[in-house]
């Protein structure tokens, strides 16, 4: 059974109450007074002790005027109606009240019929606002439910490029989501589901990929992220914090330790913009494509050089013994399939990383040298300049050119 109103009347004249309280039939209002105060600040008190749905409210109170009283309740009890109670030489108040959110006021001396009259469009109208707030809080309820669903049509849109950068920021303030650009974005490819010559039912593969996110999800930890598929089975995952470049291989290596599945995972810089995450998306996609297409040792080459690019010692020597083949042939088919040197490989993951540590941090520039593979400041200075056109502290001062001071 549905609970009735709750009515508070508050007047500093016992008389005024007790007729308010007589004239109206409560019950058959669905209402029922649960509470009586003779000043304002006892009427606030009680009406928050209560829960009151409505308050009759006298202007000319003691300790606090009805005004007062009125804002108050506005602030604290913004869904309690409020109706006035006051004479005709107080109609200037009234009008005041009415600017405060007051619907109805009560002229001195109180009719019977005309407070009827009152509280039943009172009545009607709190349950007007409660049948609206039943069906918004339901369709709030569907929405958290078809949270997940949403997020990743929209992000399917993102990736597209179908949205302006209004819609992006309005949907992500819509679905609960960071409203900055993200950092990254990074695909996960597991080519079992398009070589068509898996063994595992649909069940078994859709249980797989479930793992696959569940295990991503885990790695990035309290960093912002989203993890969505697009049509063809890809995991997809837009990430808001900054994560190390190492971040692929890791999940790569735990999915191949605790799956025993071989996946291919790319990260990529999502850009300055939140138009640009689309094409950042569709990048990482092609990535992990074109990286399928990468022969074994080429990928385990590039893992092993994410894991170790701050070792000093990293060399081609050292990793082609690591990855049990001559250094001739892992530098040949670096080449080949990638299109760069051993070396090159490992100063551009070194520079990627020095990248990020000079803008995202105040570490010295001697502290980035080192936590990034290099023994020495000048060496990497000198690397740093000659890939970017300038010296670390001018990229860290946000200079493109260089000018003749070393600033290393």
């Amino acid at each position: 059974m549905k609970r009735p109103w709750k009515v508070l009347i508050a007047d500093d004249e016992a008389i005024i109450r007790e007729g308010i309280r007589d004239a109206v039939d409560w019950e058959a209002l669905g209402m029922e007074v649960c509470a009586e105060a003779e000043d304002g600040e006892e009427a606030l008190m009680l009406a928050e002790e209560r829960g009151a749905d409505v308050m009759l409210v006298d202007l000319n109170m003691p300790i606090m005027h009805g005004l007062e009283l009125i804002r108050l309740i506005r602030e604290r009890l913004p869904s309690c109606l409020v109706v006035i109670i006051t004479g005709h030489d107080e109609f200037e108040y009234a009008r005041e009240a009415i600017r405060l959110g007051v619907q109805e006021y009560v002229l001195k001396p109180t009719n019977p019929g005309e407070l009827t009259q009152i509280m039943t469009r009172v009545r009607d109208r709190l349950e007007r606002e409660a049948k609206l707030s039943a069906y918004l809080d339901a369709a709030a309820l569907q929405i958290r439910k078809n949270l997940p669903l949403l997020r990743e049509r929209f992000c399917l849109e993102w990736m597209e490029g179908a949205l302006s950068r209004e819609e992006i920021a309005e949907q992500l303030q819509f679905l609960q989501l960071p409203g900055h650009s993200p950092e990254s974005v990074m695909a996960i490819r597991w080519p079992e589901l398009d070589t068509g010559q898996s063994l595992r039912n649909e069940s078994e593969r859709q249980l797989m990929l479930f793992a696959i996110e569940n295990m991503t999800s885990e790695l990035l930890g309290e960093t912002g992220h989203l993890i969505f598929r697009d049509a063809a089975g890809l995991i997809l995952v837009v990430i808001w914090d900054d994560v190390p470049p190492e971040l692929a291989s890791k999940i790569e290596q735990a999915v191949q330790h605790y799956l025993k599945l071989t996946v291919q995972v790319h990260l990529e810089p999502a850009g300055q913009d939140i138009v640009d995450v689309g094409a950042a998306l569709r990048r990482a996609r092609s990535a992990v494509s074109r990286e399928a297409r990468l022969s074994p040792i080429v990928r385990r080459a590039r893992a092993l050089i994410r894991q170790r690019y701050a070792d000093p010692e990293l060399s081609l020597e050292a990793a082609a013994a690591e990855l049990h083949v001559s250094p001739v042939y892992l530098s040949r088919i670096l080449k080949q399939e990638l299109g760069a040197s051993f070396v090159s490989l490992v100063t551009m993951m070194r520079m990627e990383k020095a990248t990020r540590l000079l803008t995202g941090t105040d570490l010295a520039i001697h502290e980035i040298a080192e936590s990034v593979g290099y023994v020495s400041q000048h060496y990497f200075s000198t690397a740093f300049k000659k890939m970017f056109g300038v010296s670390p502290n001018q990229y860290r001062k946000g200079e493109t050119e260089a000018d003749d001071a070393d600033g290393g």
